[in-house]
């Protein structure tokens, strides 16, 4: 189990500190990837990965969560963090953990996708995805569109 200290906030991937409620509101209401996702659709994502939250005095301020086969390869996502306390390198500090822990578990490829938070996740180490033409995918979320870019 990880549990590292910076300062006022502490950063956990123990499920149990995961604050469901609020992770379930700034993923529905507040990102743009997930608008609109149902709570129990939140519950099964974090149930089946393995979540990652910041909080500080107790209260869930950062969360991301890494779907994984535990062996080679790890998918980064729903990383968010609270309004009030961007700026303070939690998203960077999330993400580098991830990386470290991960990778002590013996993943060596990672990848993660976002819209307009390229140069957070270049600080650490991401880079565009060389070989793209290589993927295929089905995407029938209702917010493709949005997450996409197109109006």
């Amino acid at each position: 189990m990880t549990y590292l200290e910076r300062g006022e906030y502490v950063l956990t991937d123990d499920p149990a500190r995961v604050d469901l409620d609020r992770v379930h509101r700034w993923l529905s209401e507040e990102s743009y990837w997930a608008a609109g996702r149902p709570r129990d659709l939140v519950a099964r994502s974090i149930e089946g990965s393995v979540p990652y939250a910041v909080l500080t005095g107790g209260q869930q301020v950062a969360f991301a969560r890494v779907v994984t086969d535990g062996a080679t390869f790890a998918w980064i996502c729903d990383v968010f963090v609270d309004s009030a306390h961007r700026g303070h390198g939690l998203g960077t500090w999330l993400i580098d953990t991830i990386l470290e822990t991960q990778s002590a578990r013996g993943i060596q490829r990672f990848l993660l996708a976002t819209k307009d938070a390229q140069e957070v996740y270049r600080k650490s180490g991401f880079a565009e995805l060389e070989g793209a033409h290589r993927f295929m995918e089905i995407d029938r979320r209702p917010t493709r569109n949005a997450v996409l870019g197109i109006t």
